[in-house]
């Protein structure tokens, strides 16, 4: 997997795999700022949602409201089918959505568009499926579709009760896998959360990969807003 380190120029091929520790922990938060910080840079940007569980009937079919934000900060523009190829109207695990529509989640697909997209954009980041281990069909799950992108990752953490084991678990997931783990990101999905801070710390002191931002709890969350509170790490993949 050819990894290196890269500067703020345009041109280059900037790539990431957004990952969780869980369902709704601020992957799509993430997604939007960092396509955000690439805009920035002048770089055109495309976002993916591979797997979108929970959309609703629309007369342009099934729409989901995180792939429709990923959508609109994509630029230049992509039809919707481009940056989310699966779309399940059952807010469950997606192997489970895509039995309910008679369907199978296809890597081979994936891969395909997620190509398209690398030709088209010269920073794509991909919003992984649910948390890093989600089965995808009945033998692959969100951790391959990353291995088969050849994708570096960003861990989301979402901070509540018991994230501290689910980090962890999460990240020696990750490095078991091969996959490199560019850095993580602390999200206060839980305003009220006890000693938040010494949890972070906690955190600091066992991911031997650093700390790329702290999103505080937000009311009206927006991609502008999310990536003043992020720093985009440096990476390129092959191109």
């Amino acid at each position: 997997m050819a990894i290196e380190a890269n500067h703020d120029k345009a041109g280059q091929c900037m790539r990431y795999f957004i990952t969780g520790t869980d369902t709704d922990c601020g992957k799509t938060l993430v997604t939007l700022g960092f396509m955000q910080l690439c805009r920035e840079r002048g770089l055109t940007t495309a976002g993916m949602k591979p797997v979108a569980a929970g959309a609703l009937r629309t007369r342009e079919g099934l729409l989901n409201s995180d792939a429709l934000a990923i959508q609109e900060q994509c630029k230049p523009a992509l039809d919707y089918a481009s940056v989310n190829p699966y779309c399940f109207e059952a807010a469950v695990a997606p192997h489970l959505a895509a039995d309910l529509a008679d369907r199978r989640i296809e890597l081979d697909l994936l891969e395909k568009q997620y190509h398209a997209l690398t030709q088209s954009h010269e920073a794509v980041v991909v919003e992984g499926v649910g948390g890093w281990k989600v089965p995808l069909n009945e033998e692959e799950d969100s951790a391959d579709l990353c291995l088969r992108l050849k994708l570096p990752v960003v861990l989301v953490v979402g901070l509540r009760l018991g994230c501290i084991n689910h980090a962890l678990l999460t990240v020696s997931s990750i490095q078991a896998s091969g996959a490199p783990l560019l850095g993580w990101i602390a999200n206060h999905i839980d305003a009220n959360m006890a000693l938040a801070e010494e949890n972070i710390q906690t955190l600091k002191r066992r991911i031997k990969a650093p700390l790329l931002g702290r999103i505080p709890r937000l009311d009206n969350p927006r991609a502008d807003t999310v990536s003043t509170y992020l720093s985009l790490p440096a990476a390129v993949t092959e191109c």
